[in-house]
């Protein structure tokens, strides 16, 4: 799995109509093949921070997605930054849940040892 992330500041007058473009953009994005999640957030401390988070079963899902159509809007709107985004990928090679907690709390949910 590849994670792909984007934080970026924008312009307050640009905010709506990048929320309008992130919108469609995650909707589309999770109708593409290989595309197991993708959301928007923004920042509740920083006005006008979003993050775009998605996640891609593969390297070749994720070249696709990127040489959409609908990826080049995305690209548009990291113009209208106010600073240089910052992109990242990571590849994700295993992923676990509660048992990591349990595991170093040395408890067991539901059993009453915490």
């Amino acid at each position: 799995m590849i994670q792909a992330t984007i934080t970026m500041k924008l312009p307050p007058q640009k905010s709506g109509e990048a929320l309008r473009i992130f919108k469609a953009i995650t909707e589309q994005c999770l109708d593409e093949p290989g595309c197991l999640s993708c959301h928007i957030y923004g920042d509740l401390q920083e006005k006008n921070v979003f993050m775009l988070k998605e996640v891609w079963r593969s390297e070749e899902d994720l070249n696709l997605h990127l040489r959409s159509d609908e990826y080049r809007n995305l690209l548009l709107i990291l113009e209208l930054a106010l600073e240089p985004p910052e992109i990242r990928f990571d590849t994700i090679s295993s992923s676990t849940g509660i048992e990591t907690i349990e595991k170093a709390r040395d408890f067991i949910v539901g059993g009453g040892r915490f």
